[in-house]
């Protein structure tokens, strides 16, 4: 998979005891893992096949604005 360009957050959840990954520019795109780094590798998974999910589906995809400005 190539490298993801899509600025990525990260914060622990302390509710259920693990990191989250949210890609704000991928609505609804999130993933989660026991360390951060798994966190991040599963929020790129999760970001290519949403990719993938909206080529397939005719949605257009935003382009990568790196980092956002408002979070």
């Amino acid at each position: 998979m190539n490298e993801l360009k899509y600025e990525v957050i990260v914060y622990w959840d302390k509710s259920d005891a693990i990191f989250v990954a949210e890609v704000p520019e991928l609505s609804g795109c999130m993933a989660h893992g026991a360390t951060k780094t798994e966190a991040l590798n599963n929020a790129e998974d999760a970001a290519a096949l949403w990719i993938q999910t909206a080529t397939a589906d005719a949605i257009p995809v935003p382009e990568c604005r790196g980092r956002l400005r408002y979070a």
